[in-house]
């Protein structure tokens, strides 16, 4: 598995898992049954940000958009999402794109990653990024409705980089 930059080339690719991620409605509260124009500025970042595509060959396994947290005087602070295909799933993908978002966090000179909305019963997620050194620092409670498990809490969890 290779990790890049993404391309304009790559948008209809990660438009199909962004597109069926949304749809099963657990874990962003994004739009749903937006289209593909739609959904482009959702995910492909822009400067000073970036978004990256997992691969295994010519086969997109999963994808990360990452950048400031916020404009200003909390440009110092980055932040990240992520996609995996859900038919890759399970395989390292995930682990793998946060490793690479913490690489180029640092090198980019940011001194510490904040994810806003972890929704709390993604338990997948949520032991990932504890497992990468990201500790939750407060939850929203019931800020997620969640189709399965109703009004859920979102986590903000944050990794120190400095």
């Amino acid at each position: 598995m290779d990790i890049r930059v993404s391309t304009e080339e790559d948008w209809p690719g990660i438009f199909e898992f962004y597109r069926a991620t949304m749809a099963e409605g657990r874990t962003y509260a994004f739009p749903e049954n937006q289209t593909l124009e739609e959904a482009r500025p959702w995910w492909m970042e822009q400067a000073p940000g970036q978004t990256v595509v997992a691969v295994d060959g010519q086969r997109i396994l999963g994808s990360a958009k990452m950048g400031p947290n916020r404009p200003g005087r909390g440009q110092h602070i980055a932040t990240a999402s992520f996609l995996v295909d859900p038919a890759h799933r399970g395989h390292g993908t995930g682990r793998r794109l946060g490793e690479y978002v913490i690489s180029w966090a640092r090198s980019e000179g940011y001194r510490g990653i904040q994810f806003n909305a972890v929704v709390e019963s993604n338990h997948p997620a949520v032991h990932l990024w504890q497992s990468l050194g990201f500790r939750i620092i407060g939850t929203v409670p019931g800020a997620f409705n969640h189709p399965d498990n109703g009004f859920v809490g979102l986590h903000v969890m944050y990794l120190d980089l400095s």
